[in-house]
């Protein structure tokens, strides 16, 4: 939480002092509603960039600017909070799992990368992480030597003391560090130290901003708070699923946006789940929510009665933290196995290189893009296998995938591979049209709806033109596995034939199929 926050106030501009409190107020805020065991709720390196070009596109003086930044995370926390209030948090689920892993590395390898100029000692500035990462390159000459030493040396300390030992790491190597910075003049080498840190709280003053500021101030609150939820709700949830808990995307919606507003009071910065400090949270082995507390609480203490060995601190060190908490998240085997299951591994790899290319916002908009157009294609060319009997049970399965199943004579069985709706409802009407003009007439064709909880009038424009035209044939349709909501609507459109041929499954369909033709002789 403290190298994170030095950095990130030095992105946006604003003194250290802010972005620690808002870690402290938020962290606590967060932990007494929140629910994720894991979330460390504080400034992150998205918002804090976001925070930076906000504070620039707007005019006015040192002190006015650090007043529209506190007004920017109060109306950030107005948003979370009203979007909780209307149950927002529901649109979550069109962030499937694999776009989830996929930001998670991804995320992982852009703070890992934004935190090499430090590491290095670069003074090099760019947008982009490609940008950045170019500027690295160009300029990896000019490192300064004694940080790249601290960084690594720390580095290789920090990841061995966790493969090894269960000794907490990270203390041990800020007090080494900065034990080295009281026996050496680090700064005389070039290395950056983290600088003096002054608490003091002071309750904001009301504004008074014009109407045209507000306005702007409004503006820019949006992609705040979206940057804000896409990367806290990534960074929950892809910690939750790791771990088999459960989370609830409203309640987090509303713990988010409570933090915000604690942070708003003390005249913080905007403050989410960050993926760095919630891997570090993890790495430690977190059990409860009380871990936010205690951090949140040691950072207070550790400002208050150290702030002279605070501003000893390397910034290569802080740096060499950062990355070592987020190494464990490069692991290949999540995106791995999604290949090895032949699912959405291109979906998940597509949100990994948007996250790092785009941005955390723009390239969570992509991925979910990219998982909504996966999802339709899989929809839209939907496949339809013919079932057969299996012996003389009332199971009936694909012919084209079990030997041991057998057709019925007089009948064939369809059933779609997806559920039937404006998409896909014209192409399944064809494949049944197509399959039943090889057969003669007077068969009955059965198709099996199971997959179809409800019809959309697309679907049921389709069914009632797939009956029309087998019925002008001399065959007939029945509809199997219908349900409620299907029998419901067929009812409605006026579709008597097919609602009196729904049945409630392939067997009953094939059964009262028999009977109508026992009857048909009798007669």
């Amino acid at each position: 939480m403290l190298p994170e926050a030095v950095a990130y106030a030095a992105i946006a501009g604003l003194a250290p002092e802010r972005a620690i409190l808002a870690a402290i107020a938020g962290g606590l805020a967060y932990a007494a509603v929140g629910r994720s065991r894991f979330a460390i709720v504080a400034p992150t390196s998205s918002s804090a960039a976001i925070l930076a070009a906000t504070l620039a596109a707007l005019p006015g003086t040192a002190a006015d600017k650090g007043l529209m930044a506190t007004m920017v995370v109060a109306l950030v926390a107005v948003l979370f909070l009203l979007a909780a209030a209307m149950k927002l948090g529901s649109l979550s689920g069109f962030i499937a799992r694999p776009v989830l892993r996929g930001f998670a590395f991804g995320l992982a390898i852009t703070i890992i990368v934004r935190q090499l100029p430090t590491l290095l000692g670069l003074d090099v500035h760019a947008g982009g992480l490609p940008a950045l990462a170019g500027a690295i390159l160009s300029h990896i000459g000019a490192a300064n030597p004694a940080s790249v030493a601290i960084g690594a040396t720390a580095l290789a300390l920090l990841l061995m003391l966790r493969q090894f030992t269960k000794l907490p790491a990270a203390p041990i190597v800020l007090l080494a560090g900065i034990a080295l910075s009281f026996a050496t003049d680090l700064p005389q080498l070039g290395v950056r130290l983290v600088g003096p840190v002054a608490i003091a709280i002071e309750l904001p003053q009301w504004p008074t901003f014009s109407f045209a500021v507000w306005s702007r101030l409004a503006q820019l609150a949006l992609p705040l708070a979206l940057i804000l939820f896409a990367e806290s709700w990534g960074t929950i949830r892809s910690l939750a699923l790791r771990n088999g808990d459960t989370v609830d995307a409203n309640r987090e919606l509303g713990a988010i946006g409570l933090a915000n507003m604690a942070s708003a009071l003390i005249q913080g910065m905007p403050v989410g789940a960050g993926f760095s400090a919630g891997s570090a949270s993890e790495a430690a082995g977190a059990t409860t929510r009380l871990t936010a507390c205690v951090a949140a609480i040691a950072l207070l203490v550790l400002v208050l009665t150290a702030s002279g060995l605070v501003a000893r601190i390397p910034e290569p060190l802080l740096a060499a933290i950062v990355i070592a908490a987020l190494s464990h998240s490069l692991a290949p085997r999540p995106l791995r196995r999604l290949f090895e299951l032949g699912r959405d591994g291109w979906v998940a790899l597509g949100a990994a290189v948007a996250v790092m290319l785009l941005g955390v916002l723009n390239g969570m908009l992509l991925a979910i893009a990219l998982s909504l157009a996966a999802l339709l294609r899989r929809l839209a060319g939907v496949r339809i296998d013919e079932l057969g009997r299996v012996g003389q049970s009332h199971d009936f399965v694909s012919l084209a995938t079990h030997t041991d199943a057998r057709r019925i004579a007089g009948v064939a069985v369809f059933r779609p591979g997806a559920p039937l709706f404006f998409a896909n409802a014209d192409v399944c009407v064809g494949a049944v049209t197509k399959a039943a003009a090889a057969l003669p007439a007077g068969i009955a064709i059965v198709l099996s709806l199971e997959q179809s909880d409800d019809l959309d009038s697309s679907a049921v424009d389709a069914l009632a033109e797939l009956d029309t035209s087998l019925h002008a044939n001399g065959q007939t349709l029945h509809l199997a596995r219908a349900h409620d909501n299907v029998r419901a609507i067929l009812a409605r459109a006026g579709l008597d034939r097919l609602f009196a041929g729904a049945g409630f499954s392939v067997a009953d369909a094939v059964d009262a199929f028999d009977r109508e033709k026992t009857n048909d002789h009798a007669t």
